[in-house]
C-alpha cells in the first residue's frame, strides 16, 4: 500500500549573507556539493563526491595549492570558531598545501596548517593540527592542538593532550609516502601530451616509481605481535632497543654479538630495522634488547629469530636455552632469568622429580652446581635436563646468606614441555617450604599454589615482591591497546603472593577479550621496572 503523505520540511538554517568565492586559477569539479562562505584559493583542486558545507559553520578558508580528495567531508558547528593565520575567526582552516583525502571528515571547529596530510577516513573535530603533520588512516583527532611536524599513526584515537604531546615526528619517509598518495590522485587532471612511440610516455616512469616508493614505504611486516607489543612497550618507556646474534656455536656458550642500535622513536620505524636485521642474520639466532639509558642496565632480553625459522614467516619468540626447554611464551628466557639471579648474587640449584614425588612434593635434588658463571650455570641445566628427560625439574634461587628459597620455577614436564606452553593453561608451581610455616599449615612439607596464570608470570610476581615492589595491572580493548591508552584494574594492596595471583586472576576474568599487563612499581623511585603482557584477547 502506497503511504502518501508530504515528507517533514528540512531544518531551517541561517543561510550566510556571503557567498563562495573561487580563484580562477582552483578546479573544481561539478559533481562536488559547496554551500555558504567558503574561500577557495589559488590552484586547490576539489575532487567529485565532496561535500563542503558552509551553511551551519561559517565561514570556511581553503588556502592555496590545497587538495581534497574524493568523498572529503567539511562542516562545522554554528557556534563554534578557530582563529586563522590572518587573526580573523572561522569555523574550519585549511592552509597552504594540505591534503584531505578520501572520505575523510573536517569537522568544524577545526585548524588544519600549512603542508598538513589527513589520511582516508581519518576525522578531526573541535581540534588544531600544526604545519606539516600527517594524521594516516582511520585517526580521530579530537579535543586537542598537535604540535607543528607532528605524526599521527594509523588507527590512533587522539583525544588527550598528554597523548598529542607524546606524538612522534614526521619522517622523509612519512613524507615520502603522502607525496605518492598526493601525486597519484593528481595525476589524471594533468594535460597529458602527445610522444613518440619510440619514446616511452612519462606516466609509465611515474607509476613504475611510485609503486617502488609504495612497496618501500608499506613493507608488510613479518613480526609477529608480540614483538611488536614489546617494541612499543620499550619505546614509550623512552628505553633504547639494540640487537645481538649468535650462531649455533656461540650460542651453546651465550658468546653473543652485537648488531647495534636501533635509532629512531617510532614504531614502524623501529620494525622495519628489526625486519631488515632479520633477513641479514637468517639462519642465525638474533634476540631484542632492551636498555634503560639512564641506569645503564638491561631490562628485556628476548630470543625473536632461530636458525631453523622459514624466511617470509613471523619472527617467534623463543627461549635462549638451546635445548628446547624454554617456556615459549615470548616475554622472556630461562637464560634472561638465570642471569637475573646472579645479578642478585642468589646461589642456583635444580630438583628433580617423577610423577609420583610430583605429587607429593617429594623432590629430589640434582649435582650442585657451585659456578656463578652464566654459561656454566646454563650447562648445568640443560645435563639435568637431559640427565633426567621424561621427570618434571625445577630451577630453585637461593639466598645463602638468609638460608632460604626466594624461586622455584618447573623448567621441564615429563612430556618434555615446559611449566607453561604459552596459551594461559594452568601452571603448577611449589612455594617454599617457609612459607608454609608463616601461613600456619601443620606439616613440614611444602605448599603447592594452583594458578591461571602462568608459569612465569608468577615467576615474575615472586621476584617483584622479593625486591619489595608493588604490583598493579592495566587493560585495554584492542583499540586502546592500539594507542597504549591503558586502564587500571582494581589496586593490589598486599604483598602476599596467594593474594596478587588472586587479585591478577579476578582482573583478567573481569577483562575477558581484552589485552592485561602486569606492573612491577618501584614506590620508592615512584618508577615502573616491569611491564608485560600476560593476556591477550
Amino acid at each position: 500500500m502506497v503511504v502518501r503523505t508530504t515528507a517533514a520540511s528540512p531544518k531551517k538554517r541561517t543561510k550566510s549573507p556571503e557567498e563562495t568565492r573561487i580563484d580562477e586559477s582552483a578546479k573544481v569539479h561539478t559533481f562536488s556539493n559547496l554551500s555558504g562562505a567558503i574561500e577557495i584559493g589559488a590552484r586547490v583542486v576539489i575532487a567529485p563526491g565532496t561535500s563542503i558545507r558552509a551553511d551551519e559553520g561559517t565561514p570556511f578558508h581553503i588556502g592555496d595549492d590545497s587538495k581534497i580528495q574524493d568523498g572529503a567531508i567539511i562542516h562545522g558547528l554554528e557556534k563554534s570558531r578557530v582563529v586563522g593565520d590572518d587573526g580573523r575567526e572561522y569555523s574550519v582552516w585549511i592552509g597552504r598545501g594540505s591534503c584531505i583525502t578520501h572520505m575523510a571528515l573536517i569537522h568544524g571547529p577545526a585548524y588544519v596548517g600549512d603542508r598538513c596530510f589527513i589520511g582516508f577516513r581519518s576525522t578531526v573535530f573541535n581540534a588544531r593540527i600544526g604545519a606539516d603533520c600527517i594524521v594516516m588512516m582511520h585517526a580521530l583527532v579530537q579535543d586537542v592542538e598537535i604540535p607543528a611536524g607532528k605524526f599521527v599513526p594509523s588507527g590512533s584515537v587522539i583525544t588527550s593532550q598528554q597523548q598529542a604531546d607524546r606524538l612522534p615526528d614526521v619522517t622523509e619517509i612519512d613524507r615520502a609516502f603522502t607525496r605518492h598518495i598526493v601525486d597519484i590522485d593528481l595525476a589524471p587532471s594533468v594535460p597529458v601530451k602527445a610522444h613518440s612511440p619510440a619514446t616511452p610516455a612519462p606516466a609509465a616512469a611515474i607509476n613504475i616509481a611510485n609503486e617502488t616508493l609504495y612497496r618501500n614505504s608499506v613493507t608488510p611486516m613479518s613480526l609477529n605481535t608480540n614483538i611488536r607489543a614489546q617494541v612499543r612497550s620499550l619505546l614509550s618507556q623512552g628505553y633504547k632497543i639494540g640487537i645481538e646474534y649468535a650462531d649455533k656455536r656461540r650460542f651453546k656458550t651465550s658468546s653473543w654479538l652485537s648488531a647495534g642500535f636501533i635509532d629512531g622513536g617510532r614504531e614502524e620505524q623501529v620494525s622495519q630495522s628489526l625486519e631488515a636485521s632479520l633477513r641479514d642474520l637468517q639462519g642465525e639466532y638474533v634476540r631484542l634488547i632492551g636498555v634503560d639509558p639512564a641506569a645503564k642496565r638491561r631490562i628485556l632480553e628476548m630470543i625473536i629469530q632461530r636458525p631453523e625459522d622459514t624466511p617470509g614467516e613471523p619472527a617467534r619468540t623463543t627461549t635462549a636455552v638451546h635445548g628446547g626447554h624454554g617456556n615459549g611464551n615470548g616475554h622472556s628466557d630461562l637464560s634472561v632469568q638465570v642471569r637475573s639471579l646472579l645479578a642478585q648474587g642468589l646461589k642456583i640449584a635444580t630438583e628433580h622429580a617423577d610423577k609420583r614425588r610430583f605429587k607429593t612434593s617429594s623432590w629430589q635434588s640434582c649435582a650442585p652446581i657451585e659456578s656463578n658463571r652464566e654459561s656454566d650455570v646454563i650447562t648445568a641445566l640443560e645435563d639435568c635436563l637431559r640427565e633426567h628427560s621424561g621427570e618434571y625439574v625445577r630451577l630453585l634461587g637461593i639466598d645463602a646468606k638468609a638460608k632460604k628459597r626466594v624461586l622455584e620455577t618447573v623448567i621441564q614436564r615429563p612430556d618434555g614441555s615446559v611449566a607453561s606452553n604459552g596459551n594461559g593453561k594452568t601452571a603448577t608451581v611449589a612455594e617454599p617450604s617457609f612459607k608454609s610455616y608463616a601461613s600456619g599449615s601443620s606439616g613440614g612439607g611444602t605448599a603447592t599454589l594452583t594458578s591461571t596464570l602462568t608459569a612465569e608470570t608468577i615467576t615474575q610476581i615472586r621476584s617483584l615482591l622479593n625486591q619489595g615492589h608493588k604490583i598493579g595491572a592495566e587493560h585495554a580493548d584492542k583499540r586502546r591497546f592500539k594507542t597504549s591508552s591503558w586502564q587500571s584494574c582494581t589496586p593490589i594492596e598486599s604483598s602476599r603472593e596467594s593474594d596478587v595471583v588472586a587479585a591478577l586472576e579476578t582482573c583478567l576474568r573481569d577483562h575477558q577479550g581484552e589485552y592485561v599487563r602486569l606492573i612491577g612499581i618501584d614506590s620508592q623511585a615512584k618508577r615502573r621496572v616491569l611491564e608485560s603482557i600476560i593476556q591477550r584477547p
